[in-house]
C-alpha cells in the first residue's frame, strides 16, 4: 500500500507478492527486531516482555535474540519502568516501554504526561524524548471493565505526544518503525483483535502482506482503504475491519461506503477526512472509545469547522456509550461498535 497523505489507498494485488503474509502481531515484532539490529540504542522494557514475550506476544523471541540487557523484564511498577524509559530517552537511547493494558495508564500517568510529553517543550527544545509507549487496547473477548478499554482519546487529548493506532500488518510495521525513529514520544496502541492471536475471536483481516525490508509509514497520514460515493466511514483499529465487512455487505444493496482508516490520531489527517466528506456528503464515525469528549466528536468538529455545508445529513456516531465495558459477552456486544451496530447506522444514514 502507498501511504500518500490524502490519497485513495487500495490494496494492490500486483504488489503483494513482494511481501510475506504476517499477522499484525508478527509485523510489530519484526519491526522492533529490525530496528534493534539497526540501532543499538533501541531496547524494550516492561512486565513480561522478555521470558514470556509480552502478554500479547508482540515481543516474542526478542529476549533470545538480543539478551536481557536490551529486553528487560521489569517489576510490576508502571511508574518505575515508564519513568526509567523517559530517563533513558533523555540520555539519548530509544526505549520501547510496554504497558500490558492501556487500562493501566492511571498507574503511570504522571510519568507519561508530566515527564514524557512535556520534557521537550519545557526545555525549549534543548532535549528530545525519542521513546515509544506501547499498550494493548480493546475488548470483544470478555475481559471485563478494567482490561477492555481503548482510551486513545485520553492520549490524543494531552499535547506533547504523537498517537498512532494501526489496523493492518503492513501499517503496524511501518508505524512502529516510524515511531521508533521519531524524535518525539509516540504512543503506539495495538488492538488485541487485529493481532491474529489464536485465543482471540477469529479475524480474517488480521493477516496481511508485509515487505521484508523496513517500512516507514508516515505518522499523521490517514488511508482511504475503500472508495465509495454515498457516505464516509471514519474509523480506526479493529473497527476498520468491521467497517470494511459492512461496506462490502451493503454494497449489494446499492450503498457504497468510503472507509477511512485514521491510523494516526496525533497528528490527525483532517484533509483526507474533509475531502472524502466533500465527495459523499455524509459522515459516520465509528470509534471503540467512549462516546463523550472523544475522537468521534473531534472528527465531526473538524469537518464542521472546515465547512458545515459539506454535510447533507447530520453526522452519526457508533461508539461505546458512557458506561464501563461489561464482562458478559452479550452485554459487551451491546456496547461495542459491532458489525450489526455499524450496519444499522449505515442504512439509516443512507436513507437520510
Amino acid at each position: 500500500m502507498s501511504s500518500t497523505k490524502g490519497a485513495i489507498i487500495i490494496p494492490d494485488s500486483g504488489s503483494v507478492s513482494a511481501g510475506r503474509l504476517l499477522t499484525t502481531g508478527e509485523a510489530i515484532t519484526e519491526a522492533i527486531a529490525q530496528e534493534m539490529l539497526r540501532d543499538p540504542g533501541v531496547f524494550v522494557l516492561g512486565e513480561n516482555v522478555g521470558v514470556h514475550g509480552g502478554a500479547f506476544a508482540v515481543t516474542a523471541g526478542l529476549l533470545d535474540r538480543f539478551g536481557p540487557a536490551r529486553v528487560m523484564d521489569t517489576p510490576v511498577s508502571e511508574t518505575a519502568f515508564v519513568g526509567a524509559a523517559v530517563g533513558a530517552a533523555l540520555a539519548g537511547l530509544r526505549p520501547i516501554a510496554e504497558l500490558t493494558f492501556v487500562d493501566d495508564i492511571g498507574l503511570c500517568l504522571g510519568q507519561v504526561y508530566n515527564a514524557m510529553a512535556k520534557a521537550r517543550f519545557s526545555s525549549g527544545g534543548a532535549v528530545t524524548v525519542p521513546m515509544v509507549l506501547t499498550a494493548a487496547v480493546g475488548g470483544g473477548y470478555s475481559d471485563g471493565a478494567a482490561h477492555s478499554q481503548c482510551l486513545w482519546g485520553t492520549f490524543a487529548h494531552l499535547p506533547g505526544m504523537k498517537v498512532v493506532v494501526p489496523s493492518t500488518a503492513a501499517d503496524a510495521k511501518g508505524l512502529m518503525v516510524s515511531a521508533i525513529r521519531d524524535e518525539n514520544p509516540v504512543v503506539f496502541l495495538f488492538h488485541k483483535g487485529v493481532l491474529g492471536l489464536p485465543w482471540l475471536p477469529e479475524n480474517h483481516r488480521a493477516k496481511g502482506y508485509v515487505a521484508e525490508e523496513a517500512l516507514l509509514t508516515p505518522i499523521g497520514a490517514a488511508a482511504t482503504v475503500r472508495p465509495g460515493t454515498d457516505l464516509t466511514i471514519v474509523t480506526l483499529a479493529l473497527s476498520v475491519h468491521h467497517a470494511l465487512d459492512v461496506a462490502d455487505s451493503v454494497s449489494a444493496d446499492g450503498v457504497e461506503c468510503e472507509v477511512i482508516d485514521l491510523r494516526s490520531l496525533v497528528p490527525l489527517d483532517v484533509e483526507t477526512i474533509v475531502n472524502s466528506v466533500e465527495r459523499t456528503g455524509k459522515l459516520l464515525v465509528v470509534d471503540e472509545d467512549y462516546l463523550s469528549y472523544g475522537v468521534s466528536a473531534e472528527v465531526i468538529a473538524r469537518v464542521v469547522e472546515r465547512n458545515p455545508a459539506l454535510l447533507k445529513a447530520p453526522p452519526v456516531r457508533v461508539c461505546v456509550p458512557d458506561v464501563p465495558i461489561p464482562y458478559a459477552r452479550s452485554l459487551e456486544n451491546a456496547v461495542l461498535p459491532t458489525r450489526d451496530r455499524i450496519r444499522r447506522a449505515v442504512r439509516e444514514l443512507a436513507r437520510t
